[in-house]
């Protein structure tokens, strides 16, 4: 039994490190498509085949330079702790963050007032974004040529999410380097009334 035990543990783990690993939803920067609380299962193989994000996708990234708070975690409990270790759960320390892609390398984002987001200069259909909001904010208006290796992310709660508009004075222009890519979210897991495919909206197939 130890040994059983033992091997379900390593297989656990290495399917958490190179397959695939839940994320809990923090905050309502992605409603409606997902909710606080809801859980996520990420693909963390494709990367591994040199496969990019793209556009439409819902992705895990790693906080690329102080868009997350630097308040400490609260300390883990042991059910947590071992659940996080299989990759069933995140850990109490998490500084990942989940956004959709608009753009990848070389593309033109731009948004004027409160929108469309265009991208090449093609109006984006987003009927994903939150109902009352808009998919620009005359506040945040801008235009960038993402660089090559990085993406340009944003919530679906556009007045909700500290995203790439807010963080244009950093390195990469607000962009996030493909290298901090955990992975692709593709399904919601939990609550179980909430399954659901996490797939790329129509107006990205054009």
């Amino acid at each position: 039994m130890p040994l059983l035990i033992g091997v379900a543990l390593v297989l656990s783990l290495l399917i958490k490190t190179f397959l695939v690993q839940a994320f809990s939803i923090p905050s309502d920067s992605m409603q409606n498509t997902l909710q606080p609380g809801d859980r996520v299962l990420v693909d963390k193989l494709t990367p591994w085949f040199g496969a990019q994000p793209e556009r439409g996708e819902v992705v895990v990234f790693h906080d690329p330079g102080n868009w997350l708070p630097s308040d400490p975690a609260a300390p883990a409990n042991p059910v947590q702790e071992v659940l996080s270790f299989i990759g069933l759960m995140p850990s109490a320390d998490e500084k990942d963050l989940i956004k959709r892609v608009i753009g990848v390398g070389g593309d033109t984002v731009e948004c004027k007032g409160t929108g469309p987001v265009e991208v090449n200069g093609r109006a984006l259909d987003e009927p994903y974004v939150f109902p009352g909001n808009t998919p620009c904010s005359s506040d945040a208006e801008f235009k960038i040529t993402v660089p090559q290796g990085h993406i340009w992310v944003m919530g679906d709660h556009r007045q909700a999410s500290a995203d790439s508009r807010y963080h244009r004075e950093q390195p990469g222009g607000g962009a996030v380097p493909v290298d901090d890519v955990v992975g692709r979210a593709f399904t919601v897991v939990w609550p179980v009334d909430r399954w659901d495919w996490l797939s790329v909206p129509d107006t990205f197939e054009q």
